[in-house]
């Protein structure tokens, strides 16, 4: 299915006047036909009071970034784009499957009260739900998000995390999105939940040896947590792909939420915790080596005092538990001779 927009009907304004012009000179017809006993005249203007509204119809009323997908007996005729006062065909009917569709996201809001056709501005005879059914047929073309609710996917390892998306999209073919596709709004939330799901088991909530997450064979060091900028350009590009037949293009996908599961997050916690002491304790251990060598070194070079290899043990030993030690080492005071 191939756009066709109709950029030539902006003539909604003329046909308006020309319309209320001919009711009145039919309205004139009518008392000049009756009063000088005319009945060609009086009869032209009875009918055209009643007929002389259907051209009204096809009158359109478009906001800015606004579409109307129009057809005529089931056959696709074209689309109106942008901010204007259109006349079309009024036997041409709107179409759009996803106006009654309300997903977590922009633009779905209700437009209750706000009417389209010049028709009722012209009459007021439409009831609320009319005025809602018409605004509902127009297509936004605004850049809209969604947010998705989030999702537990096992990533690469299998452990279960929980992680939500929101997407940046617009429409940009309104023929591919009302004809191609059942209803855009709910394939595209359908699609960005396999596409997460296809690219989460590919990546490691945390860093870990031994995974490609690339395809080259090359294990390297992404992850959902240090690489998320990497996995929502991935997540973007597969989302693209899959709503291209849609007349949709995605902007941009951000991950709005990253956890483990609450199945497994105290335990993975308790790791993490668990890894951090052991680095932080590797590293006390590192300085606190390398402060004993120096000591022993001056006092060597110094000479301030010699001390034979159990007296060193002894000094290294007590230096390593004052400088490893969780708490403030207690003192004791020699104050009889070394040996």
């Amino acid at each position: 299915m191939k756009e066709k927009v109709l950029s030539n009907k902006k003539n909604g304004m003329a046909v308006l006047i020309g319309t209320v012009l001919l009711y009145l000179v039919g309205i004139a017809g009518i008392i000049f036909g009756a009063v000088n006993e005319m009945p060609v005249l009086l009869i032209a203007g009875i009918v055209w009071i009643c007929i002389g509204w259907i051209p009204l119809c096809g009158l359109k009323v478009l906001k800015p970034q606004e579409a109307l997908v129009l057809t005529l007996f089931g056959k696709y005729v074209g689309s109106i784009k942008g901010e204007g006062f259109y006349f079309v065909n009024p036997f041409c009917s709107a179409v759009n499957p996803a106006a009654s569709t309300r997903l977590n996201q922009s633009g779905d809001v209700d437009n209750v009260g706000k009417g389209s056709s010049a028709m009722s501005m012209l009459f007021g005879n439409k009831s609320a739900v009319e005025e809602t059914q018409e605004t509902g047929k127009k297509i936004s073309l605004k850049i809209m998000t969604l947010n998705n609710n989030k999702q537990k996917v096992n990533d690469c390892l299998g452990n279960p995390v929980e992680i939500g998306i929101a997407v940046t999209w617009r429409v940009v073919d309104t023929a591919k999105a009302v004809f191609n596709v059942d209803n855009y709004k709910e394939y595209l939330s359908l699609q960005c939940d396999t596409a997460l799901r296809n690219i989460v088991r590919i990546y490691p909530y945390d860093v870990s040896a031994n995974v490609d997450t690339t395809g080259d064979g090359i294990a390297d060091e992404g992850s959902l947590r240090g690489s998320s900028e990497v996995v929502a350009a991935r997540i973007r590009d597969e989302i693209q792909r899959k709503v291209e037949e849609a007349g949709l293009e995605i902007l941009e996908a951000r991950i709005t939420y990253l956890a483990y599961a609450p199945e497994i997050a105290a335990a993975m916690l308790q790791r993490q915790q668990a890894s951090a002491i052991i680095d932080a304790r590797k590293m006390i251990v590192d300085g606190a080596v390398g402060m004993v060598e120096m000591a022993l070194e001056r006092l060597n070079e110094k000479e301030i005092v010699n001390l034979d290899e159990e007296r060193k043990a002894a000094m290294v030993s007590n230096l390593l538990v004052v400088l490893c030690g969780s708490k403030e080492a207690q003192p004791v005071v020699n104050s009889g001779s070394l040996y």
